[in-house]
């Protein structure tokens, strides 16, 4: 089988509506859309080949996700658990890799991906992280806000006056809501409207998770993880409507 096909097949099984792989190319590749395909392989012979077209997926997840910046930004992070956080010490897949994090759900065993998009719902930048690595920590902010310009909006995991001086420097504002014990300041009424919309964000978490299901915990391998959760991001990158503020056909409208 070639490249492309493995990468489609891989692909597609988050738009099948299928939450079992296995299910899914045994049901629906290798007997609905087997006219499609010139030569399919078995299912385990398959899983092979998933392995080989990790890295290739990745550069591709990469490069499709690289949305320009709008000047409106949101950033979000969300857990990415690879077992459940009593079998931590026994899980042998991820050891090494996955690491214990926290979030507002509570504790996880895994890791995190850190999101940034535009207010069209577009990924423009995106990192994969172990569980214990913190929303402002500054390495991850300055990969993800390497080509940010305007005004970037986030929760309060992200209150850091270091990291709001060095995007002031470079352009960008830091926009985010106070913890009880801040004093309160004045803030513009479009960015108090803009980030009541910081949301759009957390939809498209919400979409990634529920509809091309990234946060699976069913994996064999790294490279397994990898492919699922890259093949999600491409497919998001495809659907035709995403989560945003003001959709593109309606500025065409105008």
């Amino acid at each position: 089988m070639q490249l492309s096909e493995i990468m489609t097949i891989a692909i597609y099984y988050h738009y099948s509506g299928y939450k079992n792989f296995k299910s899914y190319y045994l049901k629906s590749v290798k007997k609905e859309l087997k006219s499609c395909f010139k030569k399919l392989a078995s299912y385990s012979r398959f899983v092979e080949l998933m392995q080989e077209a990790a890295i290739p997926m990745a550069l591709y997840c990469k490069l499709l996700n690289s949305s320009s910046c709008t000047g409106v930004s949101f950033i979000d992070s969300f857990s990415l658990p690879v077992c459940h956080i009593k079998r931590q010490y026994s899980n042998k897949v991820f050891k090494g890799l996955a690491k214990k994090g926290k979030t507002s759900m509570g504790w996880f065993f895994g890791f995190k991906v850190h999101l940034l998009i535009n207010h069209y719902g577009e990924i423009v930048n995106f990192c994969i992280t172990s569980g214990n690595v913190s929303d402002c920590n500054e390495k991850i902010m300055d990969k993800l806000t390497k080509n940010v310009f305007g005004k970037l909006f986030g929760d309060k995991g992200y209150l850091s006056k270091k990291i709001f001086e060095k995007l002031w420097s470079r352009g960008v504002k830091m926009i985010t809501k106070i913890r009880k014990n801040m004093k309160n300041i004045l803030m513009e009424i479009e960015d108090k409207i803009l980030l009541k919309k910081r949301g759009t964000v957390e939809s498209v978490i919400g979409i990634l998770k529920k509809y091309f299901s990234v946060d699976s915990t069913r994996h064999r391998s790294p490279a397994g993880f990898l492919n699922n959760l890259c093949s999600g991001l491409i497919a998001y990158a495809f659907k035709p409507e995403k989560p945003s503020i003001c959709s593109k056909k309606s500025l065409l409208l105008k």
